[in-house]
């Protein structure tokens, strides 16, 4: 199947950027070596010897997942023009891989024995001349699309903190923790073996708006959507980063980005109150007007 036909006219692109996801082995392979770059050579991850040999990041994953690429059509190599890459697995797909990633980490049974359809985010990256803000927004313009073509409830998995010393974030995590914190209900819990702890500073103690400035722009970028965080961090190792479990309900995000995105791909994107009035090539139609 053409994916790139099956996000439709959703599809986010300029002159020179396309979002869209991998339709071949060569593009998946070019999303791995750009992860590889990022995680291993950029920001120090212990690769494993296959890794390392290949120069590609790798796990049993990314053969059940869909791959979301930001392509450079200016590069003509398909080996180098991939700057940009996210990996969605939905919980059909997850199930065919025999769990979410995030359960190595995280206890998510509550989360996944729900009736809400899941799409787990992960192995996030963009090549570092192409941090940009309307590169950053190609990609969620995308994530977007796939969301509404597969009528996904709830958007989650980890995001990460370079680095390995808790001290020096401990105002970040109780930040997260006192503020942002997921209902209780179904709030994925790092595993006991793992549990760090983010309740490190007192709430009174936290001054808000200036913690979460300086937080790192993808964690920020989450926050600002409306995301919440799963109880306890998590030291990754391997890839030297505290991480910490984002959980997006899309009946919750924020109205200012509701409306931005439901813009931006021409399609409604559903709150707690309003219902799925627009079909999947539908115009974006506001079901409380």
């Amino acid at each position: 199947m053409d994916k790139t036909k099956e996000m439709g006219h959703t599809l986010a692109e300029t002159d020179d950027i396309t979002v869209k996801l991998a339709e071949s082995d060569t593009e998946v392979k070019a999303a791995q070596r750009l992860r590889y770059q990022v995680f291993y050579e950029e920001y120090k991850a212990t690769p494993a010897p296959e890794t390392e040999k290949e120069g590609r990041d790798i796990d049993p994953f990314d053969e059940h997942a869909d791959h979301l690429i930001v392509i450079d059509r200016r590069i003509d190599d398909p080996q180098k023009n991939v700057i940009g890459t996210y990996r969605l697995l939905p919980q059909h797909k997850a199930n065919k891989a025999g769990k979410f990633y995030t359960s190595d980490e995280y206890d998510i049974d509550a989360l996944v024995n729900t009736d809400m359809k899941l799409l787990e985010l992960g192995r996030s990256c963009v090549q570092a001349e192409y941090r940009t803000r309307p590169v950053l927004q190609r990609l969620w313009e995308g994530i977007t699309a796939y969301m509404l073509d597969h009528d996904i409830d709830v958007m989650f998995g980890c995001a990460s903190f370079h680095g390995t010393d808790v001290s020096a974030i401990a105002e970040d995590l109780s930040y997260m923790h006192h503020f942002h914190r997921a209902e209780e209900q179904w709030c994925p819990k790092a595993l006991d073996s793992r549990y760090v702890n983010m309740n490190l500073v007192d709430k009174d103690d936290i001054d808000p708006k200036k913690v979460f400035s300086n937080l790192p722009p993808l964690m920020k970028g989450y926050l600002r959507v409306g995301a919440l965080i799963g109880d306890g961090a998590v030291i990754d190792e391997q890839f030297n980063t505290i991480d910490v479990c984002i959980i997006m309900p899309i009946a919750k995000l924020t109205e200012r980005y509701r409306k931005h995105y439901s813009r931006k791909v021409n399609r409604l994107i559903p709150s707690k109150n309003q219902d799925k009035s627009a079909d999947k090539t539908g115009e974006y139609q506001d079901a409380t007007s």
